[in-house]
């Protein structure tokens, strides 16, 4: 019988474990070329972070491979053509694409001609999958959550065993030599990496996660973010070693967002960039100046604000409970549309989602899929106090406040010196603020009492 030579297209998932569209490759053929396409136009929208920690994976994968992953910058489907034809290539897998932009490349190659065989996803449940008992998709997350757990999710599958990797030519190893900015300190990329955070953290932290996970200041997160977004790991290997604890309980809930998030984009796709509830489009909003920039530099004068800030541009991370601080301010306190700051995220987060971003900013702004209404408005003084009650957090990240005390960190203009090391006066007032924010929402339900469904 004739030799057979398949193509692993590596995309959202750079690991050997747990990979069963990996698997169906090398059961199908007798050798399979690993192949990572890098996107240029992709690549350069998607910011220095990013790109650094995308290189940093791709040579982590490299190595678990032996040194035989092919990566090849090109247009997809000319570069699909090209390699298929050089080592004579009969098959093309992959793992399916749920996102819009992963769409429609797909398609473009389909279309092309070349047949994608397509193995499972990025998801414990594809996309589409969970419905509602008359056939319709969950647009609420609580029954998405329900539905989910009873749909259910096959148990991870364990590495290839000897597998056949072609050596690629070295003309066709052109890793990046992308490198993040002077300073910035990424956390390590690549599936051993992942692996290692899994194994640390299930065995420390992950007890405490329900009480640990609002506090900024502690190590009180998995940061598996990164390595989930680049498919270094599988959410199915973390939910095999969940238990029924409360602890593990609000863990499954926090990868069930995840899923909740890509589903309702992929039945919504345009919420990408657009409203999902489309009545805050007639919002008034405010165009991004002076203290928009004040924003992202973080220098609002609010102390947790931009500290959270700071830690974005420093890690290219930043803590969940704190994005939702600097989101709400963003949209009701300076009075932007949310889009601003999705794009802003997507340029330093080295875990960026368009799914997760995109509708995690939404239900901050309070135009998303979640059933709480508008005037859910942060204030960033007592969230600070709350969740960084120390004032630990700030205090890093902010050094112009490391002198203040935790009951005097997050109010810093009501103590003598607290501006005694250059933190820069508050932009704006936060009480006076959220009174224009709800008067603006009462002038869009006075035009339009009944919101749209999307």
């Amino acid at each position: 019988m004739t030799a057979t030579c398949s193509l692993f297209w590596f995309r959202r998932d750079l690991r050997l474990s747990d990979n069963p569209a990996l698997l169906a490759a090398l059961a199908n053929n007798d050798s399979v070329l690993p192949l990572f396409i890098i996107d240029e136009e992709i690549a350069e929208r998607a910011g220095a972070y990013r790109r650094a920690y995308l290189a940093d994976s791709l040579r982590a994968l490299d190595q678990s491979l032996g040194g035989k992953l092919a990566v090849i910058a090109g247009p997809a489907v000319s570069v699909l053509q090209d390699v298929m034809k050089r080592y004579d290539i009969t098959q093309v897998h992959v793992a399916s694409e749920f996102a819009p932009y992963g769409v429609a490349r797909d398609l473009a190659v389909t279309t092309a001609g070349i047949e994608l065989q397509q193995t499972g996803s990025a998801y414990a449940v594809s996309p589409g999958r969970v419905r509602k008992p008359d056939g319709t998709n969950y647009r609420v997350y609580t029954p998405f959550f329900r539905s989910w757990l009873t749909h259910g999710w096959r148990g991870p599958v364990a590495p290839p065993k000897s597998p056949n990797f072609i050596t690629p030519k070295e003309s066709d190893r052109n890793f990046p030599k992308w490198q993040p900015p002077a300073g910035v300190d990424l956390q390590e990329a690549g599936e051993v990496a992942a692996l290692a955070r899994w194994r640390a953290y299930k065995s420390g932290g992950l007890a405490d996660y329900d009480e640990a996970r609002n506090i900024p200041g502690i190590a009180g997160t998995s940061r598996l973010s990164p390595h989930l977004r680049w498919g270094e790991i599988h959410p199915r290997t973390i939910l095999a070693d969940l238990n029924q604890s409360a602890a593990h309980e609000v863990f499954r809930k926090e990868i069930a967002w995840r899923e909740f998030y890509a589903d309702v984009l992929h039945h919504y796709p345009k919420t990408s960039r657009g409203y999902y509830a489309p009545v805050y489009e007639a919002m008034r909003y405010d165009q991004p100046g002076a203290k928009f920039q004040a924003w992202c530099n973080g220098e609002t004068g609010y102390p947790i604000v931009d500290a959270g800030m700071r830690q974005l541009r420093a890690e290219g991370w930043m803590h969940n409970r704190v994005r939702m601080i600097v989101a709400s301010f963003l949209v009701k306190d300076l009075h932007l549309e949310w889009q601003h700051g999705a794009n802003f995220f997507m340029k330093y987060l080295i875990d960026n989602d368009v799914a997760s971003n995109s509708h995690g900013w939404q239900w901050t702004a309070g135009c998303g899929t979640d059933a709480s209404p508008y005037y859910r408005i942060f204030n960033p003084v007592e969230q600070g106090k709350r969740f960084d009650h120390d004032g630990d957090y700030v205090r890093h990240f902010v050094p112009e406040l490391s002198h203040l005390s935790g009951a005097e960190i997050h109010e810093p203009w009501n103590f003598l010196d607290g501006y005694l090391h250059g933190y820069p006066e508050r932009i704006v007032d936060h009480a006076t603020e959220r009174l224009e924010s709800l008067a603006r929402l009462q002038a869009i339900k006075a035009a339009k009492p009944e919101a749209p469904k999307y």
